[in-house]
């Protein structure tokens, strides 16, 4: 099979303004998303609607392609810069622009989810870790994920699912694994075209979860597990915390 990573990256981010050139480490964001992609896929792209954000690309030596101001999601501009690019691949691999320390093995395990002729979508999950605590579970900006036997997503939610009735809070991460979802997706070229013409559906604008349209028309979504922890950079605060683990990394 052959995998093209495309980069979604735009400039007009709501909480962090030119996110993808913001320097991390004396280089660009997105050139390293880039380079963490590149020799993992069979080809990869980062997919703009800037300008400025097309010349950094060029100018590292990464390959990049223009497309459209009005789309709704990176999933949208995935598929766009998909028919740009061209065919020939089976599956394409969404990797977030602000996620510079994305790793091979998460790559690897998301790849591998289609070694099931069945999938149709695959994604990411980590397992929550007592040690981070209930805040960690509780964050609304990390979706939660359970899954059925298969490791096919049921759902997705900002709440904590599941909800564990009859015990206390504080006993919840050692009584059961929660699963955090991590941002990362590839879909088989067919079913990219198809759900890129699905209208927003009910799941999705309230939980503000594009996944859960997916799932609310009937696509079924494989789930791998990293035990990696990264960080992705949402606003200047978190890439003062990305300089921080990049120096750790780096020792």
């Amino acid at each position: 099979m052959k995998f093209i990573g495309i980069i979604p990256a735009r400039y007009a981010s709501t909480r962090f303004p030119a996110k993808p050139l913001a320097i991390l480490g004396g280089k660009p964001v997105i050139q390293r998303v880039y380079e963490q992609v590149c020799g993992v896929l069979d080809e990869a792209y980062v997919a703009t609607d800037d300008e400025r954000i097309e010349s950094v690309v060029k100018a590292f030596g990464g390959k990049v392609v223009m497309t459209s101001v009005n789309h709704k999601s990176g999933t949208d501009r995935c598929f766009e810069a998909y028919t740009k690019v061209g065919s020939g691949y089976d599956v394409i691999v969404n990797i977030q622009g602000d996620e510079p320390f994305i790793q091979r093995t998460q790559l690897e395990a998301v790849k591998a989810c289609f070694n099931d002729e069945a999938t149709q979508i695959a994604t990411l999950v980590k397992p929550f870790i007592p040690e981070n605590g209930f805040e960690a579970l509780e964050n609304v900006n990390s979706p939660k994920v359970v899954v059925d036997k298969r490791m096919n997503a049921l759902y997705f939610s900002r709440s904590i699912i599941p909800f564990m009735r009859n015990k206390d809070k504080k006993e919840w991460l050692s009584g059961h694994t929660y699963y955090k979802h991590i941002g990362l997706y590839a879909y088989r070229a067919s079913v990219l075209k198809e759900i890129t013409a699905l209208p927003q559906s009910s799941l999705e604008l309230a939980e503000s979860l594009e996944q859960l349209r997916w799932l609310e028309n009937g696509y079924r979504i494989k789930v791998g597990v990293t035990d990696v922890e990264t960080i992705g950079i949402d606003t200047p605060a978190d890439l003062e915390r990305a300089e921080e683990f990049l120096k750790k990394m780096t020792r």
